[in-house]
């Protein structure tokens, strides 16, 4: 059964099922489209105004206790402690002013620990943290770069953050700082057997070590919700203006 017209002034709407449905279809999933995009973006200002506010809190105090990953996530934290250059790790494929480098990592024995925390075996000892200390160039041949960790007790200010999961590369040369890819804590402690805090501490600050601590400010992509958002919104809106083109038409005038 064809649909009814409709008549508005000198013009008239002459919808047909199969189109109208599809038409209202893609506007309501491109709308809605577009409203997920602008809730993402929503949701990542605030994230960024938390990381904001974290970054002016006062350093949380990292000591000979185990934290949970909850209460030290995105916080300026601050250790005292000893690196222990034996575990050092080079992250790879990191690029700093267009230059390939490493990331240094290496554990820092936090300071009064009790000896008896950790596993037992070779290396016990205490509880540890991991710290990326910064970036480092690449050398041309591809042989490691000196990075030694700076010798006695260290204060270290920084950032907690996750331990990454993804594509380990694991040598059984741990002890010799070998080039991993990305670094997860089981992974690691099983390497080191060292009992570690569940995050990593970005390091920012002076230290007599050479490495580069210009860590780039976090990108939460709030602008590329925001771009998808107004796409899905001017889909809509084609579909609409398409859809009244093809359906609405001038009436043919009135003959005498």
């Amino acid at each position: 059964m064809p649909a009814p017209a409709f008549d508005f002034g000198p013009l008239r709407y002459e919808p047909r099922w199969l189109t109208t449905v599809l038409a209202v279809a893609g506007i309501v999933l491109t709308f809605l489209l577009g409203e997920w995009q602008t809730g993402r973006a929503a949701y990542k200002q605030d994230l960024q105004q938390r990381l904001d506010e974290l970054s002016r809190a006062p350093a949380l105090g990292v000591g000979a206790t185990p934290l949970s990953a909850d209460q030290t996530l995105l916080r300026r934290v601050e250790v005292r402690g000893t690196f222990d250059d034996r575990y050092t790790v080079f992250l790879d494929n990191r690029i700093y002013k267009h230059q390939p480098g490493y990331y240094v990592a290496t554990p820092l024995r936090i300071s009064g620990s009790d000896p008896g925390v950790g596993n037992t075996g070779q290396n016990a000892g205490g509880l540890y943290v991991l710290v990326n200390r910064g970036w480092v160039a690449a050398n041309p041949d591809r042989s490691l770069p000196q990075a030694p960790a700076p010798s006695g007790e260290q204060r270290i200010e920084g950032i907690a953050l996750e331990y990454s999961e993804r594509f380990l590369e694991l040598s059984t040369k741990i002890a010799e700082g070998q080039v991993w890819q990305n670094l997860g804590l089981e992974r690691y402690r099983q390497a080191t057997r060292l009992e570690l805090q569940p995050f990593v501490i970005q390091q920012q600050g002076v230290a007599p070590d050479g490495l580069v601590r210009d860590w780039p400010r976090p990108d939460l992509k709030r602008n590329t919700h925001l771009a998808y958002a107004f796409q899905w919104y001017a889909l809509s809106l084609a579909i609409l203006v398409y859809y009244l083109v093809t359906h609405v038409k001038r009436r043919p005038p009135i003959r005498q």
